[in-house]
């Protein structure tokens, strides 16, 4: 069995892949060197996740990563504290996230197959995160990571929150995440509305919802409004529908949720399965409790549609998965000069436990 040691000298940084979490922190496709496994390094700089208060995060992140055990939950191979750094070994996901293949290869939207595919594996991993006692709170197309073999795996823990207090399930929690600007376009309207009520796991169903117009469309919902109007928009039960040539022009309201106007020629000419559209509308109500279940999802038809068809990786082409081959350019290289620079610098290591027997 390999063996990840807590010893940066083994992984060997290959290149850059990009930013994550507001650009707290880089993300490294790596070699571990005793094995030759291709993997992910992600190193949260210290300094700016403590002057942003976001360093009780990270930490719930990596504890309650390494709890859970599931193939479409992301895990870890091993995490601890280098000089000025956090790094976060995990298994690569060749083709990155959802969001990085609809910016490079899929504007318009991934195949009509690609995203059942992805909403069946998203929903096993809400499933199990659900009968385990946690809200993700963070479904979108960014922390929705594809491996080489095409399982979509949930990354993005550390805006989960637990239903389970003292003991006991709760009904209702009514704790709202502090850090979530860049996930407000995803979140359900119970929980935004941050009332007496509160909400419960089927706001992950709602997102769920979003998720599957994102990935359908190819952009974000409500891109273009303001917090406040996004708001408004959602309590009064504007949701976003899969656009094609059955809603481009029967519902112009449902299309400006979307947050763009503009109309590729591509979806006037498609038609999605209806069992797609229906799973993309009850994910949306309005009422959670009207919303299934994960666990109900699971049965719905739209996953039959999915039983002979082609593979994700096929589905997925012209994008490649990454590998070794990955080459350096002049700017990665300038960058990575800098982050050595960086992480050479003489300062004290921090006494972080990322044991698992921590309070949540």
């Amino acid at each position: 069995m390999t063996q990840f040691k807590e010893d940066v000298s083994i992984y060997k940084i290959i290149s850059i892949l990009g930013g994550c979490f507001q650009n707290r922190a880089i993300v490294n496709l790596a070699k571990h060197t005793p094995s030759d496994r291709m993997l992910v390094v992600k190193r949260y700089q210290l300094e700016k996740i403590r002057d942003s208060n976001c360093l009780d995060l990270v930490e719930r992140e990596i504890i309650l990563t390494r709890q859970l055990q599931h193939p479409n939950i992301i895990s870890l191979h091993t995490a601890f504290v280098y000089g000025p750094e956090i790094f976060v070994i995990s298994p690569l996901q060749a083709y990155g996230s959802c969001k990085s293949l609809l910016n490079s290869n899929f504007n318009e939207g991934l195949p009509e197959l690609a995203v059942i595919l992805i909403l069946r594996d998203v929903t096993e991993g809400l499933n199990y995160l659900h009968k385990t006692g946690y809200i993700h709170r963070a479904i979108r197309a960014s922390h929705i990571l594809i491996s080489a073999k095409g399982k979509a795996c949930l990354s993005g823990l550390r805006y989960a929150c637990s239903i389970v207090n003292n003991g006991k399930w709760q009904k209702a929690i009514h704790s709202f995440p502090l850090t979530t600007q860049s996930n407000l376009n995803w979140l359900s309207p119970e929980l935004l509305e941050q009332n007496l009520k509160g909400y419960n796991e089927k706001s992950d169903i709602y997102s769920l919802g979003m998720v599957c117009c994102e990935l359908a469309n190819g952009r974000e919902p409500f891109a273009e409004y303001d917090s406040t109007l996004m708001l408004v928009e959602k309590v009064r039960g504007c949701a976003p529908s899969l656009l094609d040539r059955s809603t481009l022009f029967s519902n112009s309201e449902d299309r400006e949720c979307q947050g763009d106007c503009d109309v590729p020629v591509s979806w006037s000419k498609r038609r999605f399965n209806s069992y797609l559209h229906e799973f993309c509308y009850i994910c949306l109500e309005r009422e959670s409790s009207i919303r299934p279940t994960a666990a109900q999802l699971l049965s719905h038809p739209v996953f039959k549609l999915i039983k002979k068809g082609p593979s994700l990786p096929e589905l997925l082409k012209p994008a490649l998965p990454l590998s070794d081959k990955v080459a350096f350019n002049g700017e990665e290289v300038a960058n990575m000069d800098q982050i050595e620079k960086f992480a050479d610098m003489d300062m004290s290591l921090y006494d972080w436990d990322f044991s698992m027997n921590q309070n949540d």
